[in-house]
């Protein structure tokens, strides 16, 4: 790999690395979707504690869980289209020769290219098979939920169990975005396949892209003021 693709890689890595870690930090003191979506979650589960009928609250979940299986499932065809498109180079190179931007590739580079692409999505394959297991593990923990007539004897441990709950349903739903910011940066890594140059500018794009959804988006706004309403 020469020297300026390998240092457009771990660009790519160190900002994606680092904003991980960073926005973990800010989402404890700063109004972020993940610490809205955690309040809801949280008066989700104490509205469901007052209710006889949980079948919505089933249904919910089970909606949830299905837009993980759906990314995991599709996920593996990416891999296997990568795995394909490995043993495709020559094709492959000649199809970017007529691109009038693409940079020289070699069939080692491009080599490469396919192996970090492959890498990244089988990464986020691992975190949205470990979101579905851990929204299974919340339908077991809503389905041993406290009766409404426990819950209502007992307001303390009702709460004690809504907060685990929440948070429960708040880590799975972590996982599943760590798989989808694998999307981004996998789709970003196409630019890579054109010019080296495209794709430290989509790298750094989608990371501007990720902090603007989540802690200044239109959305975050709207459910962080109805939240402060409710409250």
């Amino acid at each position: 790999m020469h020297g300026l693709d390998a240092l457009a890689l771990g660009w790519m890595l160190l900002i994606w690395v680092g904003y991980t870690l960073i926005a973990n930090y800010l989402a404890r003191s700063h109004t972020c979707l993940a610490s809205v979506l955690f309040l809801y979650r949280k008066q989700w589960m104490l509205s469901m504690l007052r209710r006889d009928n949980r079948i919505a609250d089933a249904s919910c979940l089970d909606q949830l869980r299905s837009s993980v299986s759906f990314f995991a499932s599709t996920t593996i065809l990416i891999i296997a289209g990568l795995a394909t498109g490995m043993a495709a180079s020559e094709q492959g190179l000649v199809v970017l020769s007529y691109l009038p931007l693409a940079d020289t590739n070699t069939h080692e580079v491009w080599e490469y290219k396919i192996l970090a692409m492959t890498a990244i999505f089988i990464y986020g394959f691992f975190e949205f098979s470990w979101s579905l297991r851990l929204y299974n593990y919340c339908a077991v923990l809503i389905g041993s939920a406290p009766l409404i007539r426990q819950a209502h004897e007992n307001k303390a441990s009702a709460n004690a169990f809504s907060e685990t709950a929440a948070r429960s349903l708040s880590t799975a739903a972590k996982h599943f975005n760590y798989g989808l910011r694998a999307y981004y940066f996998g789709l970003a890594t196409l630019a890579w396949f054109v010019s080296v140059w495209w794709f430290l500018l989509m790298a750094t794009g989608v990371v501007l892209l990720l902090y603007l959804r989540e802690f200044h988006s239109r959305v975050l706004k709207t459910l962080a003021y109805s939240s402060m309403e409710e409250s």
